[in-house]
């Protein structure tokens, strides 16, 4: 499937969650469109890492996840790998292959059957267009924490999905890592492909994402631009902050957070500031 045929990605009556404990229970989603780069945002334990892990069919799931007309549920694992690139967390510890054999790992479980030397090419191809061709020899245990984000965005990115889901990809990085990872995914994107990514930084996500899916207690809380949805009332009722949400000279959002939203009161703003003071 090109990229520039990318239907859009359909979330249906989803329920998901871990041994017999649903997390999410009949989420419906808005279309996901391509060519936009959608962040799912939250408070902690509010179902986005488990949303996105029941996208991608890696968790007890039911419910329809379909891309245009293919339901992502009830195809092989190959066929998935194809239509969908999965990005988690963290890459498992004590791996010794090398980023380069990884990459090849991923094309393998994809396209069975080509040649080796056809996966070879295009696993330096990836790290070539990533800017880090000189990861390729090393070992993946080996890599600082910033070269195994972008090695696992590489993998992730190997088939060229029509399809990028990403848990996180920003989490313990610098602000250059940060940037990378970033203008790399919003460029996957724009290619008209869809990316959703798991985003725990709201200027992060303001700055970036074409989209934002607020989850809370897994539940759809708004989805929508960043403009719509970071509101005062949005970060009182779903993050429990009291908070100014402007626009910075260069026109991009910020949010200054003034003081916490006791649980009483979850119509809005406050009608009291309460700040916190740290203590003499």
């Amino acid at each position: 499937m090109k990229a520039d045929h990318t239907p859009t990605l359909v979330v249906r009556g989803l329920h998901a969650g871990y041994g017999g404990h649903d997390i999410i229970a009949d989420l419906t989603l808005p279309p996901l469109q391509p060519g936009r780069l959608v962040a799912l945002v939250g408070p902690n334990s509010a179902g986005k890492s488990t949303l996105l892990h029941a996208m991608a069919h890696l968790i007890r799931m039911r419910g329809e996840v379909a891309l245009g007309e293919r339901d992502l549920t009830r195809i092989s694992p190959a066929a998935r790998a194809r239509l969908v690139g999965f990005m988690p967390q963290a890459l498992p510890l004590d791996v010794s292959l090398s980023v380069l054999e990884t990459v090849i790992a991923t094309l393998r479980v994809a396209q069975a059957g080509e040649g080796a030397g056809s996966h070879a090419e295009q696993a330096l191809d990836v790290l070539t267009r990533l800017g880090v061709p000189y990861l390729a020899s090393l070992p993946l245990d080996r890599l600082s924490g910033g070269q195994k984000q972008v090695a696992s965005l590489a993998q992730a990115i190997a088939c060229a999905p029509p399809v990028l889901l990403l848990d996180e990809p920003t989490s313990a990085l610098d602000l250059s890592r940060q940037y990378f990872i970033m203008r790399s995914i919003k460029d996957y994107a724009a290619g008209g492909r869809i990316v959703v990514a798991v985003l725990h930084d709201l200027a992060l996500a303001a700055q970036w994402a074409d989209d934002l899916i607020v989850m809370r207690q897994g539940k759809l809380h708004g989805a929508g631009p960043p403009d719509e949805i970071l509101t005062p009332r949005m970060l009182a009722d779903v993050y429990d902050v009291e908070a100014r949400v402007e626009h910075c000279s260069q026109g991009r959002l910020q949010i200054m957070v003034d003081g916490v939203v006791e649980r009483s009161n979850r119509s809005g703003i406050p009608p009291t500031h309460q700040h916190q003071k740290a203590n003499p």
